[in-house]
């Protein structure tokens, strides 16, 4: 897997996806907010596997 989420769009994948776990948790927005797993996930693992399918990329380019 290549990295593919750049530094502001993996910060903003975490935030978001702690956001709705933990409005899960405190049963503000039922157990849908259990899908803030998945940009945790992708924001942790800096891959996302949409972004191939759609070619998009985030990350700084090394060259």
């Amino acid at each position: 897997m290549q990295c593919n989420v750049g530094g502001t769009d993996r910060f903003l994948r975490i935030a978001v996806g702690v956001l709705l776990v933990v409005l899960a948790l405190t049963g503000a927005i039922g157990p849908w907010g259990w899908i803030g797993i998945v940009p945790i996930a992708t924001g942790t693992f800096r891959f996302c596997p949409a972004y191939p399918l759609l070619g998009m990329n985030t990350a700084k380019k090394k060259e």
